[in-house]
């Protein structure tokens, strides 16, 4: 992804506030109790078992379209959403490259309880970067991505383990793995045009899947994208096209963060926007997504692990796979 600069919206930014109701008996006024929140048995994420699916991703190699390492990670995503009991779906197309690489890509789709119409949408990419363009250390080798894919992916596997595993929630889940978010331009590169049709060279795959849905008419509550969700000290801020397009649910699940004691890992900064798949999502497909993303421009935008041979699993942190993951469950739990 990229660091998108965002055009000048005129937000009018609408806060209701929850007013006490009185009723007249006799020469006394009587306040109606606040509602409360509802009792909600929500289960355990379990981050031993979402660490051991990043690190079961990194032992395929690095998860490059057009490599044995991409097809086989693709099949075991396929093989375990089916052993959890979803309706999988895959999405095979064809995309070409800012350096004119024709690539065979695949969406793959996972829906939970599809007899349910309401339905909330989870998605990640699930590529690696094809060059470490961002170190002085072979630069031209293709990184294990750890973090910037597979972490994002751990999370979403160990979603739908809990999700088979326990009673259902309200809601229907689907999971989407993007494919081809990240062969985007090179760091420091000379940016080229990206052919018509294509709105960018970065997130291939949430730009097909946007505009050819897997089913026709499909539609979703909201939608989070979970990309750079497993470093140690993570912080995600309240990324700017997220509160432009969906703000009410960057509440929804900051407060719940916080409810849950992980305000240290969601916090409450509004640091700008960047070009990820949830641009594509909120622009063409219409369904309100939030990013979850590592996101700081005051120490390196994405650390200093990003697009380097760094991204391995020395970085990922079972505590903040944890934050993300519990956070997750809650959010569909309480839905």
């Amino acid at each position: 992804m990229i660091i998108k600069n965002m055009p000048k919206y005129s937000l009018s930014l609408l806060f209701t506030f929850a007013m006490g109701l009185f009723a007249c008996n006799s020469d006394k006024k009587k306040e109606t109790p606040m509602e409360e929140e509802k009792t909600v048995q929500v289960p355990n994420f379990n981050p031993d078992s979402a660490y051991y699916f990043v690190k079961h991703q990194i032992g395929f190699g690095p998860r490059v379209p057009n490599t044995p390492a991409h097809k086989q990670a693709g099949e075991y995503f396929i093989e375990r959403f089916k052993a959890y009991g979803a309706k999988v779906q895959t999405q095979d197309f064809e995309a070409t490259t800012f350096d004119n690489h024709t690539l065979n890509l695949r969406n793959i789709i996972a829906s939970f309880f599809p007899e349910k119409s309401k339905r909330i949408l989870l998605a990640a990419h699930w590529d690696s970067r094809p060059f470490a363009d961002k170190d002085l250390q072979r630069p031209n080798e293709p990184i294990a991505g750890a973090n910037d894919g597979a972490s994002g992916v751990g999370v979403l596997l160990e979603v739908a383990r809990v999700l088979s595993k326990n009673n259902p929630p309200d809601v229907g889940v689907d999971i989407i793995l993007f494919d081809g978010e990240d062969w985007g331009e090179l760091h420091n590169g000379q940016n080229t045009e990206p052919p018509a049709g294509l709105d960018s060279w970065w997130c291939l795959g949430s730009q097909h899947w946007s505009k050819n849905k897997h089913d026709k008419g499909y539609s979703a509550y909201y939608g989070i994208l979970f990309d750079m969700v497993g470093a140690k000290n993570a912080q995600f801020p309240m990324e700017e096209t997220s509160l432009y397009y969906a703000r009410s649910i960057v509440e929804k699940i900051w407060s719940r963060a916080e409810k849950l004691g992980f305000s240290n890992y969601f916090i409450r900064k509004q640091p700008g926007g960047i070009t990820d798949d949830h641009v594509f999502v909120n622009e063409y497909a219409k369904i309100p997504m939030v990013d979850i993303v590592h996101f700081d421009p005051v120490n390196g935008y994405f650390g200093d692990f990003h697009h380097s041979h760094k991204d391995d699993m020395d970085i990922i942190s079972k505590e903040t796979l944890e934050a993300v993951g519990q956070t997750t469950v809650a959010v569909i739990y309480h839905e």
